[in-house]
């Protein structure tokens, strides 16, 4: 998956599930958007049908800190990479 798919996928996620029409790609979503706790773990669910298998505990921790739709990119990408070098 590129990082073009990737964007594209988290564009048509926030588009759909949190109703947000083009966000920017380094907007806060907490300030901007009021995301939330319970919209993050939402986030997450959709993260993990997008990669087609759970996120680990680990994965999850490591989302904690994610403010932008461009962290986000960051998380997937990195997350896509340590799977195939497990793999």
């Amino acid at each position: 998956m590129t990082r073009q798919e990737i964007e594209q996928e988290i564009k048509e996620i926030f588009r759909r599930e949190f109703e947000i029409e083009n966000p920017g790609f380094d907007d806060d979503l907490r300030e901007k958007y009021e995301f939330d706790s319970i919209d993050a773990i939402e986030l997450l669910l959709e993260i993990e049908r997008m990669l087609g298998s759970e996120l680990t505990q680990e994965e999850k921790k490591q989302a904690m800190d994610i403010r932008t739709i461009n962290q986000i990119c960051d998380y997937i990408e990195r997350i896509i990479q340590a799977r195939k070098t497990a793999a």
